[in-house]
């Protein structure tokens, strides 16, 4: 079962709220001030904890939003290891646990890094590229890119050399694609094969795919992601750590994501 970090911050809000709230009107009630000296255990972690555990789960919940890349889905823009920051209101204000939107923002635009709680599990995160918005005809064929039946050129760049958990992809090939809103890098493996496939996107939904277009399970195979999953969009690299390798790589530290 999926540990849901933000239910857990809104309960241990509401009960340390309940707690030093009720116990300041217990005093209240019998007329007595408050003092530290006489305050129960209860009430003095309630006290301490409430105002800690209520900011963090502000800004977690409407600025940002801390996250780790479990994957090589998205080599080479995100290396496994990499501890990002997702920006919680680009696409809407949405309330915690609920994820109903109360503030409209504005949306996701072609090359965005977007996180998204995945469609088939809304319980997992899922971190991809938006390549297709809504009404927009995807075709991937020969490991290319067609929107709209326009080919969105790729350029070569080196032959990968990937170091600690992304050595797999050494040897791949490095290119950087045109979505003509943006230029990112991506990685592919000439062999398989890619065969076509034709997808439209479907109003108020979104086409995602990894950088890593040959090791990401994407809307290629599961199909799109509704816009009632978004979550934020991938802005900051502030740290990796790298197990298989150095430890922290400092070289990652204060990537902004493109």
């Amino acid at each position: 079962m999926d540990f849901d970090f933000s239910l857990f911050l809104v309960i241990a809000t509401i009960v340390t709220g309940i707690l030093w709230g009720g116990y300041l009107l217990y005093l209240k009630s019998l007329g007595e001030p408050f003092s530290e000296e006489n305050e129960p255990f209860w009430a003095e972690y309630a006290r301490s904890f409430f105002p800690v555990v209520l900011i963090v789960l502000l800004l977690r919940s409407f600025l940002v939003e801390p996250f780790r890349i479990p994957s090589g889905s998205m080599m080479p823009t995100l290396l496994v290891g990499d501890f990002i920051l997702v920006n919680k209101f680009a696409y809407g204000v949405r309330l915690p646990v609920l994820h109903t939107k109360i503030i409209e923002t504005s949306e996701p635009e072609r090359g965005d890094v977007v996180v998204f709680r995945y469609p088939k599990n809304p319980a997992v995160d899922y971190i991809k590229r938006v390549i297709g918005l809504p009404g927009d005809k995807i075709t991937y064929k020969d490991k290319k890119v067609y929107i709209n039946d326009k080919l969105m050129p790729q350029t070569l760049i080196e032959t990968y050399e990937g170091l600690g958990q992304g050595k797999n992809m050494s040897g791949a090939s490095h290119f950087t694609e045109d979505l003509e809103t943006v230029s990112h890098s991506i990685l592919i493996r000439q062999e398989p094969r890619a065969n076509e496939s034709v997808f439209i996107v479907p109003k108020g939904h979104y086409f995602v795919m990894g950088d890593n277009r040959d090791n990401s399970n994407d809307s290629r195979y599961w199909g799109t992601v509704p816009e009632e999953n978004l979550v934020g969009k991938a802005f900051f690299v502030w740290m990796n750590w790298d197990l298989d390798h150095t430890g922290v790589n400092f070289d990652r530290l204060g990537t902004i994501i493109k």
